[in-house]
């Protein structure tokens, strides 16, 4: 099948910001005598948006936590991450580079948990967010990943700007993500999927159609080929 777009994850994919995500929630949590130990945060929540972070963490611990005071935490930790990223906020080596060339031949687009004004200053700072036909950030969809929802609305959009750019887009879409949350919602949305092992080892990614190491590696080839392996 003909390759029709390709849509990216953000953190983790393009985005080298999941230390300091998990940094500002640790920030945020130890005013409300919680430790998310590294360990934790890597093995159950790293594929959660903000939402679904605090309130997995708070069940599994028994706790109960008010919308109010969710709402005041989100805040927090949202302070806490951009004084971070400001510090340190870059792109994995190779991303700019992969952006590009994808962008080139197919649109693309971004479907990710991180909040729209975190991908935005990144890649406005790269000078890179006019080669994404659209961003499907936190809050953008009903339901967040691992549910399909955002990479059923990124494919619609896609579709939409292809057709109207007399392009095939009927066609294959791909996503590239970085964990198993990402990769189940992508494959319930009907893509296919190329993992990344920059967050976890290539095991843990094995429900991808093809695992690399890096978004270096992730090449117009090495997308062709994923549309096109039955």
């Amino acid at each position: 099948m003909a390759l029709s777009g390709v849509i990216f994850d953000f953190d983790g994919v393009l985005s080298d910001s999941e230390p300091l995500h998990l940094r500002a929630f640790q920030d945020v949590l130890k005013t409300e005598g919680i430790t998310l130990a590294t360990t934790d945060y890597y093995e159950r929540y790293l594929g959660f948006d903000d939402v679904a972070v605090f309130r997995n963490l708070t069940t599994d611990l028994g706790l109960e936590m008010s919308d109010e005071r969710l709402a005041k935490l989100i805040q927090l930790k949202h302070k806490h991450l951009n004084e971070l990223l400001n510090k340190g906020g870059r792109l994995f080596p190779g991303a700019a580079e992969c952006i590009l060339r994808t962008a080139t031949k197919f649109p693309i687009a971004i479907a990710s948990g991180a909040q729209s004004h975190e991908i935005e200053t990144l890649l406005d700072s790269a000078n890179l967010r006019h080669h994404f036909r659209a961003v499907i950030a936190s809050g953008d969809t009903p339901r967040s990943k691992p549910f399909p929802d955002p990479y059923l609305k990124a494919v619609d959009l896609l579709r939409a700007f292809a057709k109207k750019s007399g392009h095939d887009h009927d066609g294959c879409f791909v996503a590239v993500e970085d964990s198993k949350w990402g990769i189940e919602s992508a494959i319930s949305a009907g893509l296919r999927c190329i993992g990344i092992a920059q967050t976890y080892p290539p095991s843990e990614l094995a429900s991808a159609n093809l695992v690399v190491q890096t978004i270096a590696d992730v090449t117009l080839e090495t997308l062709h080929h994923v549309c096109e392996t039955p």
